[in-house]
């Protein structure tokens, strides 16, 4: 799936006292996960001049180092020692990440943590906890989706490594995911997941954008436009349907109606994306997505990344591109009460 996922474990490890059975229980695995990570660390630098070091894994990090340098420079996140050391994961991703919505509802489950506030996911380092808490959210009526995570971000408690788990990404999709996790440190509103991932997001965007520019030739900008095309005709779509489904379930419907329509509906929205691949066939990376248990909890997934995306990217031509003034015009918003907040980003979308 074309998305990333940001989990603040880092914020919280040291809180692990001042909590009940079951959150122990959960910030245990959360600082048993995060110990192994930061004890696994090796120098880029010294992997790069070993010529033992495999070509491939050589070749990826001077890119990384080129990335790191490139984010710094042009545009002005907080790299600091970010991102100088490697990690090599026994596993296809760092983390899994566990959604949950009502049966008639596309307003995610929150979870709140010490420090960071709230947030609409719940992150888990081995597969099978994230499966067992999410076996158990089903059982209570809530739809439920587990998703593996490539990488997330600290927030500043560590100095993040690269992971093996995102190594295997192209090199414009591993810089665009620093490019993510970067916007995170730069800026993160407690307790507001849709400012924050659509915030990354857009940074994200504009950087690959930028990098692509300066780096790639211009059938590399072309073809990352094409993908870029696709990703918002399949986000567009979904978002269409998640407000279908939300008009569905404020109407005075019987419980048996409305399952009703949100089967129907979400038919209908595998038939529409069907329609689009067989004029697309680029879609078809989306086709695992579209057709694996879709309910509320995942559809509510993209929202949370996308939602204010196109405002933040009107806010960045206001600025006409302007990295600083676009950034400290995030941050007067960030400092704005969360309702507030909102209403402004719905301006700019309805704009």
């Amino acid at each position: 799936m074309f998305m990333k996922y940001t989990i603040s474990v880092g914020t919280i490890l040291f809180l692990l006292t001042f909590c009940g059975c079951e959150s122990a229980r959960y910030y245990g695995q959360a600082i048993r996960g995060q110990h192994s990570i930061l004890e696994k660390r090796q120098p880029i630098s010294e992997i790069i001049e070993n010529p033992d070091s495999p070509e491939f894994l050589r070749k990826r990090l001077a890119h990384i180092l080129k990335v790191r340098k490139f984010a710094e420079s042009e545009l002005r996140l907080p790299v600091e020692k970010n991102y100088l050391t490697y990690v090599e994961l026994d596993r296809p991703y760092v983390v899994w990440n566990v959604f949950a919505a009502p049966e008639f509802s596309m307003t995610p489950k929150t979870w709140c943590y010490p420090v960071v506030g709230c947030a609409a996911y719940r992150g888990y380092f081995a597969e099978k906890d994230a499966e067992q808490y999410a076996n158990s959210l089903n059982e209570r009526g809530y739809d439920v989706y587990v998703t593996g995570v490539t990488a997330y971000s600290t927030l500043g408690w560590f100095d993040d490594p690269v992971l093996s788990t995102f190594l295997q990404y192209s090199e414009i999709r591993s810089a665009g995911l620093i490019f993510h996790e970067l916007a995170h440190r730069l800026l993160y509103v407690k307790g507001d997941t849709v400012f924050n991932e659509s915030f990354a997001t857009a940074v994200e965007q504009e950087g690959i954008q930028r990098w692509l520019a300066v780096s790639q030739a211009p059938s590399g900008y072309h073809d990352y436009l094409k993908q870029y095309d696709r990703q918002q005709a399949f986000v567009h779509l979904v978002l269409r349907y998640r407000r279908m489904l939300e008009s569905a379930y404020r109407s005075n419907a019987s419980d048996q109606q409305k399952r009703e329509k949100k089967a129907a509906l979400i038919s209908n929205l595998r038939y529409e994306f069907d329609r689009l691949k067989s004029a697309d066939n680029g879609l078809s990376a989306y086709e695992d997505w579209i057709n694996n248990s879709l309910n509320n909890a995942k559809i509510s997934s993209v929202s949370a990344y996308h939602d204010f995306v196109p405002a933040f990217r009107k806010l960045l031509a206001q600025h006409r591109g302007d990295l600083t003034q676009f950034y400290n015009a995030c941050r007067e918003l960030a400092g704005t009460p969360k309702d507030e907040r909102h209403r402004t980003m719905n301006r700019y979308l309805e704009n």
